[in-house]
């Protein structure tokens, strides 16, 4: 069991959508909560609301893909709180496109605040976690585009199943240092992610193609999606009660389920073809 009453939690892209339900929910479960996000008038407006249930809010702004933004909030969430146990790396964005066609630098993009964001977070939090020897926790926002994919959104995929093995590889390691390990898979919720791939380097200066059937469709999607204070309630829920993984919507079990039914059929060639028996563990 871990409490999040009395601790502080560092939360990335806090200013809508699931990393502010998670504020929203943390603060509630008693712990001091550090809003971060690149929109600096959007995280004031989003915390000043929170303020009025909450005194235990404060705000920093930061652009997750920047390391040395990312240290200096660190600091500053020290500066305020004395000390960090929990960070909630939740930033990013959604892309994509026709592969071979998409811009380099919409891909770097991507990988800069999806995947690097999280490795910022991690590689900055983890050892003021360690100093003051209270135990932290680590909770990596990722997808279940993590788990399973979709056509036209290669970079999206790309990111949130590197995040996935990435969160794999640290609860193993973790555990020796006194840091537990999270990684929340939602499916569709209702934020305005998908409208961050109008913000793409390649976007720029360009109005949305409304026309664009992508767009339309993860518009849809997201839209009649789940609310997102479930899944700040949940989260809290789930890393009190120790949970790895945190996944949100029941009706994607049987996607999961078929790709490991497709991995083991795979898998099974292998063990079949007498060239590989050689290399069998005895």
């Amino acid at each position: 069991m871990t409490s999040i009453s009395g601790k502080t939690v560092f939360i990335t892209g806090a200013a809508g959508g699931i990393g502010l339900e998670i504020a929203r929910s943390f603060a509630a479960h008693g712990a001091n909560v550090m809003m971060s996000d690149i929109d600096g008038d959007a995280l004031e407006l989003a915390a000043a609301k929170l303020k009025k249930s909450h005194n235990n809010v404060a705000t920093i702004q930061c652009d997750v893909a920047d390391y040395d933004a990312m240290q200096k909030a660190a600091e500053a969430t020290i500066e305020h709180f004395g000390k960090v146990h929990m960070v909630v790396n939740n930033a990013g964005v959604g892309s994509g496109g026709r592969t071979g066609s998409i811009a380099m630098r919409d891909w770097q993009w991507v990988v800069d605040i999806n995947l690097m964001g999280v490795v910022n977070g991690v590689e900055i939090f983890t050892p003021l976690m360690e100093s003051h020897g209270e135990g932290g926790h680590i909770i990596n926002v990722a997808s279940m585009a993590g788990h399973v994919s979709m056509a036209g959104m290669a970079p999206y995929h790309a990111t949130k199943f590197a995040v996935v093995g990435y969160s794999e590889s640290l609860l193993q390691e973790m555990k020796e240092r006194g840091i537990g390990v999270s990684v929340l898979c939602p499916a569709w919720v209702k934020t305005q992610i998908h409208l961050s791939g109008n913000d793409a380097p390649s976007r720029a200066g360009k109005e949305p193609n409304p026309d664009d059937p992508l767009a339309q469709q993860m518009k849809a999607v997201i839209e009649s999606g789940m609310p997102a204070d479930i899944v700040g309630e949940w989260v809290a829920d789930c890393v009190e009660a120790g949970r790895f993984y945190i996944f949100t919507h029941p009706d994607f079990y049987d996607a999961i389920a078929a790709r490991h039914k497709h991995i083991a059929a795979d898998y099974q060639a292998t063990k079949d073809d007498p060239r590989f028996a050689p290399y069998k563990a005895s």
